[in-house]
């Protein structure tokens, strides 16, 4: 398990960022078997130094994790400026029986009533029967974007950039 350094926990501790990691999905990067990159939306929970996702035995994901562990995240809003999390680190796939407390944790802010989520998780005990895997990420690396006080690095350069020619 990897340590979160002094760095990346100060970013991930800014009240943007915990807000960010409050969220339900985040966009998992990672390279296939084939050698392709795929980036896919999934649910999530954070536990205060792992991201932790949680997916069926047989996901096509899982080989491909299995084979190159390493991924970066994506966790954002739909708003202008946009405020992004970035995230990289190593995959760490976790069999387990039954449904991780992830799992139901991440999906506790779906809208339903009482009684639709006593429904759904009926259905999710019997279709995950036989468990589930969870894919833990300890962060590595982390960019909070805000485009307010960070911007992308391209943007930083470009900035430095100009005020270099403007002293010039």
């Amino acid at each position: 398990m990897t340590v979160l350094t002094n760095e990346i926990t100060e970013v991930l501790n800014r009240p943007l960022s915990q807000e960010l990691l409050a969220r339900d999905v985040t966009r998992l990067a990672y390279v296939a078997k084939d050698g392709t990159p795929r980036n896919i939306p999934i649910i999530f929970t954070w536990n205060g130094s792992e991201i932790v996702m949680c997916t069926s035995k047989n996901a096509p994901k899982l080989p491909g994790l299995r084979e190159n562990p390493m991924v970066a995240l994506t966790i954002d809003t739909e708003v202008h400026p946009p405020k992004i999390l970035l995230i990289r680190g190593r995959a760490e796939l976790d069999f387990v029986d039954g449904i991780p407390d992830e799992y139901l944790q991440a999906t506790s802010t779906y809208e339903m009533t009482p009684e639709q989520r006593v429904v759904w998780e009926a259905e999710v005990r019997s279709l995950y029967h036989d468990g589930m895997v969870r894919i833990v990420v300890t962060p590595a690396w982390a960019k909070l974007i805000d485009f307010e006080t960070t911007v992308p690095s391209a943007v930083e350069e470009l900035a430095r950039q100009r005020e270099e020619r403007q002293r010039a």
